[in-house]
């Protein structure tokens, strides 16, 4: 299918009068319009022939055309799922009148052809636009489309939907909806340990089952469930052979909720979950090497603690207003001005994160925390090399946020951290650094009191903090070597870390804060998230 760009002599008037040129802008109008909606593959054939077969025979020699051939059965077939599971074109609509008839073959073709898979393609452009002084069937690939991964090839990553694809259509016809419904009742009642790290693919999963239930057809809910996997978070789609799946197992089994509660802290205990129990094999770590390399990630491998000044901050102690004498009594304090706030008589309150940080914090001057025993503290990481690429799941090229954190599973002793027993000053309050920005639900939430002074002593054994569960689906592969470097590592930046401190998390916190405001001095008990 032939026509000569505008710049040149168009030796064939009737090209025009058939409305070639406003059949390209159609489908460039057509397929823009899908914006950044996955794509997905068909078994629509014969579609070159329906199109040259529909248009009238003496002009089919005339559009007969290598690249526009290529083009239509290279990407002719492509559809779009709407959420109720029907799926588009994604090339095709209405056209001038010439072409009616073999843009309406080709259509019938495609609504009538099955989905066979997610559509991945790291060309920037879709057919040949133009070749010599001829205009061809083409649109440009949206930046949202183009395949970009270092790792692994588009063909790679089509086959891995492919089998997430059967793995999730296999889970849905195991696992019976009402013991989904209960897994979820479980899971929202926190009455499991850890259930925040199951309950996004809980939720997942349910949403799911109820948008096939509301479909009427079985084309209809197998299109649904491709749509589903197009965009499902890194091993949701995984359901059997992930925790989610253990649980559904064990409410399928009949078990009673103590047994299944105990099974399911023994597996998400965090010394367990998604960590490797046994050193990496020689497999496993050249397997490590080659994916760093191509990622480039070595130097995002080294890790060091945290500044206060780095962090994004709720909340930091108003500044100290100094008061200036030039009497020769300038110096001396006032009575009851060096009262500690431990003195204080006023009643403890005990209140949720929440409601403290919206009804008290806007109006904290000065915060301290009691220091009284073992207690969850901890410490915030990053980057040793600002310039080097992300690794975690929150970090990405054009939003980098390359902090995370780390605290003792079962608490540690003040004296680990630099801090003994009494009243220590708050230096700023942060959320959990995979709350900064889009949320990531399967991670805890937390916020992290800093304290004046706190830093990790035991630091030289600790290694570098960097945990498979929070790293890119990129280096799932290879989480043992990934430990294995973790363990071995050090975090850097000690003697300049001020961003440690005590971490709420979970519903049993027992933190103990004196709170100053304009109104005077109140005693604080944070029980728990909300």
């Amino acid at each position: 299918m032939k026509t000569q760009t505008a710049s040149l002599t168009v030796s064939t008037p009737s090209r025009d009068a058939d409305g070639y040129e406003t059949l390209l802008a159609e489908i460039e109008t057509v397929f823009y319009a899908n914006g950044n909606a996955p794509l997905f593959t068909t078994d629509a054939t014969n579609l070159w022939e329906a199109f040259l077969s529909n248009i009238p025979a003496e002009a089919r020699q005339h559009y007969t055309c290598n690249s526009c051939r290529h083009f239509v059965e290279r990407f002719g077939g492509l559809v779009t799922i709407s959420p109720s599971g029907k799926k588009e074109s994604a090339m095709w609509h209405i056209v001038p009148d010439f072409f009616t008839d073999a843009v309406d073959a080709m259509c019938k073709l495609v609504e009538k052809a099955k989905v066979t898979g997610v559509f991945v393609s790291s060309a920037t452009v879709y057919g040949d636009p133009i070749t010599g002084e001829w205009r061809h069937m083409s649109v440009e690939a949206p930046a949202a489309h183009i395949w970009k991964s270092l790792v692994k090839t588009a063909s790679q990553e089509a086959a891995e939907k492919l089998e997430d694809y059967k793995m999730l259509t296999s889970a849905m016809l195991d696992y019976k909806r009402g013991t989904v419904d209960q897994a979820l009742k479980l899971l929202r009642s926190d009455s499991l340990y850890r259930s925040e790290k199951v309950l996004g693919v809980a939720e997942w999963l349910k949403e799911l089952l109820d948008r096939r239930a509301a479909a009427n057809t079985t084309s209809a809910r197998n299109n649904i469930t491709w749509l589903a996997v197009s965009i499902a978070p890194a091993g949701f789609c995984h359901v059997k052979s992930t925790m989610i799946g253990t649980l559904l197992d064990d409410i399928e089994a009949g078990m009673d909720f103590e047994d299944v509660s105990k099974r399911f802290a023994s597996k998400m205990h965090p010394l367990q979950y998604q960590r490797p129990q046994a050193a990496p094999s020689a497999g496993n770590i050249a397997q490590a090497e080659k994916i760093v390399e191509q990622l480039g990630a070595a130097g995002s491998l080294e890790r060091r603690f945290a500044r206060l000044d780095e962090l994004k901050l709720l909340w930091s102690p108003a500044p100290r207003k100094e008061t200036k004498s030039g009497g020769v009594f300038g110096h001396l304090k006032p009575k009851d001005s060096a009262k500690e706030t431990k003195e204080v008589d006023a009643p403890i309150m005990k209140i949720t994160w929440e409601k403290f940080s919206r009804t008290v914090l806007p109006d904290a001057l000065s915060i301290e925390y009691l220091v009284s025993g073992s207690a969850n503290f901890a410490a915030v990481t990053t980057a040793e090399r600002e310039d080097a690429p992300p690794i975690l799941q929150w970090d990405s090229p054009e939003k980098r946020n390359p902090f995370s954190g780390y605290v003792y599973h079962g608490g540690t002793q003040p004296s680990g951290w630099n801090l003994s027993a009494g009243w220590v000053k708050v230096t700023g309050i942060s959320l959990h650094p995979s709350m900064w920005q889009t949320v990531f639900d399967h991670h805890a939430k937390s916020v992290l009191f800093v304290l004046e002074g706190a830093k990790d002593s035991r630091y030289r054994t600790s290694g570098s903090a960097i945990f498979p569960e929070t790293l890119k689906s990129e280096f799932h592969s290879i989480r043992a070597s990934i430990e294995a470097y973790s363990k071995s590592a050090t975090l850097g930046g000690y003697e300049e870390a001020s961003a440690c401190g005590i971490r709420g998390e979970g519903d049993n916190w027992k933190i103990m804060l004196s709170v100053t405001t304009s109104l005077g001095v109140m005693l604080y008990v944070l029980e728990r998230w909300d």
